[in-house]
């Protein structure tokens, strides 16, 4: 057996699973679950459509690299979205399709990791978990960056050491952030991409948040935007993974895709084309009528406005927290320790969030997940309303 296995953590909801083991939660209340997050909003009925007119094309192999109109529909949105000049994304060399970001951000670690003794991979902390496994199964050491008040919720770069820097290989960034919402200005990320120039190490930006914003005048800028305006126009050393998941309420889609470093995509390309994960034909062709649709996700934003507004309003009185620049995340400090508070609020309630040490580790410095909860607004209006309201008459009670 692989003994890097053994390195490996349990992951967030098997620990909420035995926090509640032994409980038994609020009969008399219907449960609302605040801790995955799993878009509810309806998927457009033109992606379900798709996937059924397509259903033929199951008789045939599909390519790893995707059909022409996925990634040419992919690099139109990348250049609408991020203000690039049209032709800047190269879709035949630059984009590649993957089965969502999930498998893709493991996969690509394991691409462009160089097994060494002293690897390292830097990560926000909290952070989405795959990023830890990916480089303990790499074969390298993580190294957490707190992202607290104090740094704005994101990494603060001056703060790592000439060293690590020297033994970084990767360095994984989710903006707008899971769980903290905190989104990295432009000037942030051409900081980080100076800083793999200087020390060639490689960023792996995942943004798959990046369309779901409260700021309809002010979208979150991204990485390969920030290449562009500082003369990279390459992208080099630069990757980024995009997903349907979140933008088009189409988790089970699948569908997401990777883009930047023509290089390094010819190199995960071989690594795909060995692993056999190419995308469905029927999956292919919803999604690229999914990319060339930004009406469908404009309305997605909307809804998101109204759950915040309501929650915010029934939460204010009882929780220093505000609306996140991204996502659809509240990331609020609890009274009491987090586990006591999220069991407490299953037991009595009948509500389930997740403790923020699930999503964080212990560094030099502190746990910056202690004592917050994740509060995932992905239910339907009327439900999010009725969580808040339970949520605050618990924290009234303590």
């Amino acid at each position: 057996m692989n003994p890097d296995l053994e390195r490996l953590q349990p992951y967030p909801f098997e620990r909420l699973a035995t926090l509640f083991a032994g409980t038994e939660p609020a009969a008399d209340r219907q449960p609302i679950a605040f801790s995955i997050g799993e878009p509810k909003h309806p998927t457009p009925g033109f992606i379900r459509e798709a996937v059924l007119e397509h259903l033929h094309s199951l008789a045939n192999y599909p390519t790893t690299r995707g059909e022409a109109k996925l990634r040419e529909a992919i690099a139109g949105w990348l250049s609408r979205r991020f203000e690039l000049p049209r032709g800047r994304v190269d879709a035949d060399r630059q984009v590649l399709p993957v089965n969502g970001t999930r498998e893709a951000l493991f996969a690509f670690a394991q691409t462009v990791i160089e097994r060494t003794d002293n690897a390292l991979v830097l990560m926000p902390n909290p952070f989405y978990q795959i990023y830890e496994g990916a480089a303990l199964l790499a074969g390298a050491e993580p190294m957490y960056l707190n992202c607290t008040p104090d740094t704005g919720f994101l990494p603060d770069l001056d703060s790592v050491p000439t060293d690590a820097w020297k033994r970084c290989q990767l360095f994984y960034l989710c903006t707008p952030g899971n769980p903290c919402g905190a989104v990295a200005p432009e000037s942030w990320l051409q900081k980080l991409v100076e800083l793999a120039e200087r020390y060639d190490f490689v960023i792996a930006s995942d943004e798959c948040y990046s369309d779901i914003y409260l700021d309809e005048q002010n979208p979150p800028p991204g990485l390969l935007g920030a290449c562009e305006r500082i003369g990279n126009v390459g992208f080099e050393r630069c990757v980024v993974f995009h997903s349907l998941s979140k933008r088009s309420n189409a988790p089970g889609l699948r569908s997401g895709f990777v883009a930047g470093d023509a290089e390094l995509l010819r190199r995960f390309l071989r690594y795909r084309t060995y692993h056999g994960c190419s995308m469905p034909p029927p999956t292919q062709a919803a999604s690229a009528l999914a990319w060339d649709d930004d009406e469908h996700v404009r309305l997605n934003r909307d809804a998101y406005r109204a759950k915040f507004h309501a929650v915010l309003e029934i939460l204010g009185p009882v929780f220093d927290v505000g609306a996140p620049q991204g996502g659809f995340y509240l990331w609020p400090k609890t009274p009491v320790a987090d586990t006591d508070f999220a069991r407490g609020l299953y037991e009595r309630e009948n509500v389930v969030v997740l403790p923020g040490r699930y999503l964080s580790r212990d560094s030099a410095d502190a746990d910056p997940g202690i004592d917050h909860v994740r509060i995932a607004l992905v239910a339907p209006l009327d439900e999010c309303i009725e969580g808040a309201r339970r949520i605050r008459r618990h924290t009234e009670s303590l």
